[in-house]
């Protein structure tokens, strides 16, 4: 069965490969793989010609949300894919999805109308498509790993590495290619959780120093791809 909805907090923190590898040897014990433990993780974000989405976001309004198409691992067009709405509302990180074939998300495109597993989750993402004029506008990949804590299995540990992204051939079936964010061997944790995180948990996080920090993969690409476009002005 899918989850197509989620409420819940998400902590990023940006880890050098010394730091993860030290944090490992401390939480090994505590934790274990997920079901999907490996996966290349692939996704379309949409916006519109003005980047309307993803200025709101970096502007740290108290409100914000993507639209996105996600995949894991690179799809077939009848394999499964998800066309999600993540949203941000004072800290706490709703998701709302609905799940269908790559072939059925073309078929939208081309204003065909769906069958899907929720109709009330696509009439809002059909809204919000319409509403900004979305469009594809980035490809962005990274393989991820995904743990679980043996005593909590609502608390949730992912690390993100090779983040890459392009702007062409923007569609899942073309494969995870794409440039590499990151000039050294980073990872991007989350903590995923209901409620607040296990007590030996935190106290590791201070031991070793490593602190929560604000890290969108979309906003920091556009970030860098406007610094690029500036040098060129």
């Amino acid at each position: 069965m899918n989850i197509e909805i989620f409420k819940r907090i998400e902590q990023k923190y940006l880890l050098s490969e010394q730091d993860y590898k030290r944090l490992m040897e401390r939480i090994k014990n505590h934790i274990e793989k997920d079901k999907f433990f490996q996966s290349t993780i692939c996704n379309i974000y949409f916006d519109n010609d003005n980047y309307d989405l993803i200025i709101k976001s970096l502007e740290k309004e108290r409100y914000k949300e993507k639209v996105r198409l996600r995949s894991y691992n690179v799809p077939k067009l009848d394999d499964n894919v998800f066309f999600e709405i993540k949203s941000k509302l004072n800290g706490v990180v709703y998701k709302r999805r609905v799940t269908l074939t790559l072939k059925d998300f073309y078929n939208y495109l081309d204003g065909k109308e769906l069958t899907t597993s929720n109709k009330q989750i696509m009439r809002e993402i059909d809204y919000l498509y319409k509403k900004y004029d979305l469009k594809p506008k980035y490809f962005i990949a990274y393989d991820r790993k995904s743990y679980f804590d043996k005593d909590n299995n609502t608390f949730r540990i992912t690390f993100d590495e090779n983040v890459r992204s392009r702007q062409l051939d923007l569609k899942l079936e073309k494969g995870d290619a794409g440039k590499l964010y990151f000039n050294e061997k980073k990872y991007i944790m989350e903590l995923k959780t209901v409620g607040g995180l296990p007590l030996y948990f935190t106290k590791i996080l201070s031991d070793l120093k490593i602190y929560p920090t604000s890290f969108s993969k979309y906003g920091n690409i556009y970030k860098d791809k406007i610094k690029e476009e500036l040098l060129y002005v």
